[in-house]
């Protein structure tokens, strides 16, 4: 019988002074992470982005529990997106979605 891997979400701020399109976004990032760790370590993230808000430069991503800390770390290490300079922090993680939305700062910006 296989085991279900735990899941955490992770709340995510992009720091740019342009726009930053989902799909250079995850591009980015997928890319980080495969630099990094190799495709081996890439492929045992389970990364997928939940929710992407361009207007507030926020994103939520899904990764296996094991492989927060690659996430966070490949996450840190970006500095630029589609030639952009840019910045990704990690504002909130959680064990559901649902927690952390609730948990998350709420701001105009």
């Amino acid at each position: 019988m296989r085991r279900m891997t735990r899941q955490r979400y992770l709340a995510i701020k992009i720091e740019s002074t342009q726009p930053i399109d989902e799909k250079e976004f995850k591009q980015t990032v997928w890319n980080t992470i495969s630099r990094l760790f190799g495709e081996y370590g890439a492929s045992k993230t389970g990364l997928v982005v939940v929710e992407y808000d361009a207007n507030k430069n926020r994103a939520i991503l899904r990764c296996a529990n094991v492989a927060t800390e690659i996430i966070r770390a490949s996450l840190t290490s970006i500095t630029e997106i589609d030639t952009k300079p840019a910045a990704v922090h990690v504002i909130r993680a959680s064990g559901t979605l649902k927690s952390l939305h609730k948990n998350l700062p709420h701001t105009n910006k």
